[in-house]
């Protein structure tokens, strides 16, 4: 069965790529790369899968949002 999961992916201040899994608690992985990060959050949801199983989330979408500091 295959089971489709959404990835949020982030660029940190050291320039990583970082992918989270929102439906799967502490699900995360980083590279410098994004086919490397894709492999790696790949491996990481599989991980992931054998000890939890993923929150039913239905995406929604992405919004920015401005505060000044």
């Amino acid at each position: 069965m295959v089971k489709e999961f959404n990835v949020v992916i982030e660029k940190d201040k050291d320039g990583y790529f970082v992918a989270s899994v929102p439906s799967l608690r502490g699900c995360h992985s980083q590279a410098r790369s994004l086919d490397v990060l894709m492999k790696r959050v790949k491996e990481a949801i599989e991980l992931c899968l054998e000890v939890e199983k993923p929150v039913s989330n239905q995406f929604v979408g992405v919004q920015r949002i401005s505060i000044v500091a």
